[in-house]
C-alpha cells in the first residue's frame, strides 16, 4: 500500500497561480495605459462626482462612455517635443495613453451623465436614478 502525503498548501498554491494566470477586465485595462490618473469620487445627495487628475491633456482627446455597468474614462497626453535650444534634463511626467474604468451601481441614470474638463481636473457627474417608493397594494375581495 503506497501512502500518499497530503499537502493542503499545495492546493492552495495552485489556486494562487491559477488567479494570477486568469486577470480581469480591469487589469487588462491597466495593461494597456502608460499611466494611471489620480481619482476622487465623492457621494452627493443625488449623485456622484468623479474628479480625475488630467493635467495636459486635450479635453478634446478624453473619452468618457459607459458599457455594460461600467464606467471607462480614456485619453492620452502627448510628450513636449524637445527643442534645438534646450537640452532635456529631468522628464518626471507621465505621457502617452491612460484608462480607469469604474464600477457603476444599479441606481445610476446613465443617460444623464455629463463631463466636463477646466484647468486640468476631468469632472464627471453621475446622477443617482429617482428611487423607488415602495406601496401598499390593496387586496380587493372577490
Amino acid at each position: 500500500m503506497n501512502i500518499a502525503r497530503f499537502e493542503p498548501w499545495t492546493l492552495v498554491d495552485l489556486l494562487s497561480r491559477d488567479a494570477i494566470n486568469h486577470r480581469s477586465a480591469a487589469d487588462q485595462y491597466r495593461t494597456k495605459a502608460d499611466w494611471v490618473p489620480a481619482v476622487d469620487i465623492v457621494e452627493e445627495k443625488d449623485r456622484f462626482v468623479l474628479r480625475a487628475d488630467v493635467p495636459g491633456v486635450d479635453p478634446s482627446g478624453i473619452d468618457v462612455y459607459t458599457d455594460n455597468g461600467f464606467l471607462n474614462i480614456s485619453g492620452e497626453r502627448s510628450p513636449i517635443e524637445a527643442s534645438e535650444e534646450s537640452a532635456t534634463q529631468r522628464i518626471e511626467r507621465a505621457t502617452g495613453r491612460f484608462v480607469r474604468r469604474f464600477t457603476l451601481p444599479d441606481s445610476i441614470a446613465t443617460e444623464s451623465i455629463t463631463a466636463r474638463c477646466s484647468n486640468g481636473i476631468l469632472e464627471v457627474a453621475i446622477p443617482k436614478a429617482p428611487e423607488v417608493q415602495a406601496r401598499r397594494i390593496a387586496v380587493n375581495a372577490a
